[in-house]
């Protein structure tokens, strides 16, 4: 039994199909300054939280979105806080 033989598109725009392909590479992180970075007092005994699980989850997902290891993704973390211009410590490897 033979296969069927896929469909052929013939490609007519071409400057629309380079964009579309550009636009499939695009990349946008957005961080809120509002957002709470660092964790709050919870008024009980033994050592406070430096970072809130917000920070936490969003550096654990730039790990795995990307497939990094911690320390790359601490790193990664740092360079897009830095070009956003925002002055947040990011949580270490071990952290994390």
């Amino acid at each position: 039994m033979s296969r069927p033989t896929p469909p052929t598109y013939k490609t007519r725009n071409w400057p629309a199909y380079n964009e579309a392909l550009k636009r499939r590479g695009s990349l946008t992180v957005w961080f809120d300054p509002e957002m709470i970075w660092e964790a709050a007092p919870t008024g009980k005994r033994g050592r406070q939280q430096t970072y809130s699980d917000t920070a936490i989850q969003t550096c654990l997902t730039m790990k795995v979105l990307f497939g990094m290891a911690l320390r790359q993704t601490t790193g990664f973390v740092e360079s897009l806080l830095h070009l956003v211009d925002l002055d947040w410590q990011v949580p270490d490897f071990s952290t994390l």
